[in-house]
């Protein structure tokens, strides 16, 4: 018996690309809310450098979950 081939070589690149863009705009959207959210904590909002420190972390570490979606769909078909 043949073990059915893995989803992502299955599928063409367009949809690959079309599902993973789909994925990336409810990341971003989600993740802005969550560090909207976070950013009025009292603690975020006690000291001024804690703050810059928060909204440059909170605005760059997307980047990381969004690493492995890219990488998928950028793979070859």
């Amino acid at each position: 018996m043949r073990a059915l081939p893995q989803l992502s070589e299955a599928m063409p690149i367009r949809l690959r690309k079309l599902i993973g863009a789909i994925m990336l705009i409810v990341l971003v959207v989600t993740w802005a809310l969550l560090a909207m959210a976070l950013a009025q904590s009292p603690l975020v909002k006690a000291n001024g450098a804690i703050e810059v420190i928060y909204y440059v972390v909170a605005g760059l570490a997307w980047v990381l979950p969004a690493m492995p979606l890219i990488l998928w769909m950028s793979r070859p078909a």
